[in-house]
């Protein structure tokens, strides 16, 4: 896997945080009208940033959490494309056709007064809960459905719990 693959996506990093009794983290996206506006930590790869210490910061920064122990990442890009609303708005798109991503699978191992949505003065989170790793992709953006698709089945096998 190396930068040169989907040049014109831009390299991003997804987190599934999974509690010891098998259900995900979900965050519910600040100032977003529903009924699409929830969603898994994921952003941007710095330049020459190590993949899993951009999901570990990731992760700080959107919720708070450190307290985690690794148990998969997936294996090669997973992409997306922007759809034209997002592609004609240069401030979000940035000239970039989509993202392409890793997804990594933490178990959380902290008490859940580590989760902290202001840890980071970018607000990404306004609520959180505790679901089904299987209903998150009626819970994501249409344009995003794929990737959760693909994701849940590549860490299904640790919805059952610890």
């Amino acid at each position: 896997m190396t930068e040169r693959e989907y040049p014109k996506h831009r390299p991003n990093v997804g987190v599934v945080l999974f509690h010891p009794d098998g259900r995900v983290w979900l965050g519910r996206r600040y100032r977003q009208a529903p009924p699409y506006n929830w969603q898994f930590p994921q952003g941007g790869v710095d330049d020459g940033e190590d993949l899993e210490a951009a999901a570990r910061r990731e992760l700080a920064e959107e919720t708070g959490v450190t307290s985690v122990e690794l148990l998969a990442r997936t294996e090669g890009w997973i992409t997306y494309d922007f759809p034209p609303e997002i592609l004609s708005d240069p401030k979000f798109s940035r000239g970039w056709l989509g993202q392409k991503q890793v997804w990594f699978a933490y178990r959380f191992v902290g008490e859940e007064s580590e989760i902290d949505l202001t840890a980071d003065e970018h607000i990404e989170f306004d609520a959180w809960k505790w679901g089904r790793l299987d209903e998150t992709p009626e819970l994501i953006v249409p344009f995003k459905r794929g990737v959760y698709e693909a994701v849940v089945v590549a860490f299904q096998g640790f919805a059952r719990g610890a």
